[in-house]
């Protein structure tokens, strides 16, 4: 079998066409938007719910996350609106442990929310104050949160740690592709 040979002027522009070529793909903005499946065998403990999706729409400084959630026959969407350019006052800031906590927003609280961009836009971070329902109280929960995209686009982690618990919450999501609605 014969080879052709390439001349080592040509092995070079292709070879640095394709280090240009995946160095774009690493440094190119992840996509946030669309519907991201959880996978729960890579995630915390869902408890209190069989399903989540996540559906993110992203416009300008504006990111809304939906959450859809699903227990039998059991169905709730919840958004939480941001804002990357300014903080702001949720009135109905949904949380996914609040049901299996049963610790529920306090009646006629807000939560304060502030959101910016890491990492050249990889990750979305969140910071929450919220006002909560315990035992002893009205107490204010802190909560952090990490949006990140991987690097094909494919995969969305969460990473969550709230005042009231010592171990993160992380919740691995698959994007949901036309055909896999």
């Amino acid at each position: 079998m014969k080879f052709m040979k390439i001349s080592p002027k040509i092995s070079l522009i292709f070879g640095g066409l394709m280090a240009l070529f995946f160095c774009s793909i690493a440094t190119a903005a992840p996509d946030f938007n669309g519907r991201w499946r959880l996978d729960p065998a890579q995630s915390s403990a869902l408890d209190g719910w069989q399903a989540m999706d996540l559906v993110i729409n992203q416009q300008g400084s504006e990111v809304a996350i939906t959450h859809e959630m699903r227990w039998r026959t059991t169905r709730l969407d919840a958004t939480n609106l941001f804002s990357t350019a300014q903080s702001v006052e949720l009135p109905d800031f949904f949380r996914v442990e609040q049901r299996h906590m049963a610790v529920y927003p306090t009646k006629g609280g807000h939560s304060h929310a502030v959101s910016s961009w890491l990492d050249d836009g990889k990750t979305l971070r969140v910071e929450i104050l919220t006002d909560v329902e315990v035992s002893q109280g009205d107490v204010t929960m802190r909560i952090y949160q990490e949006y990140r995209v991987s690097e094909l686009n494919d995969r969305l982690t969460l990473i969550e740690l709230h005042s009231t618990r010592n171990r993160p919450l992380v919740y691995v999501f698959t994007k949901v592709t036309e055909e896999g609605k």
